[in-house]
């Protein structure tokens, strides 16, 4: 049996281009070690994800978000 697929958080909320600036979006698709999210996991389209990707790089060179949500230890 086959698993419903996922639905586009972005298409959802109609969003058509994903801002670097919207930091809170962004740290969704973050895991904690700071990776980015694939699409199977987070159910984004390939074209939201590129733009997923791009904008997570650019917020980190801005230093908008961080590289690593860790804590120091």
């Amino acid at each position: 049996m086959r698993r419903p697929k996922k639905t586009d958080p972005f298409a959802e909320a109609r969003i058509r281009f994903v801002d670097y600036k919207d930091d809170r979006l962004l740290s969704r698709f973050i895991t904690e070690t700071g990776k980015v999210l694939p699409g199977r996991l987070t159910g984004a389209t390939a074209r939201h994800q590129r733009q997923l990707a791009k904008a997570i790089k650019k917020a980190r060179y801005l230093a908008l978000i961080p590289y690593t949500k860790g804590s120091q230890s």
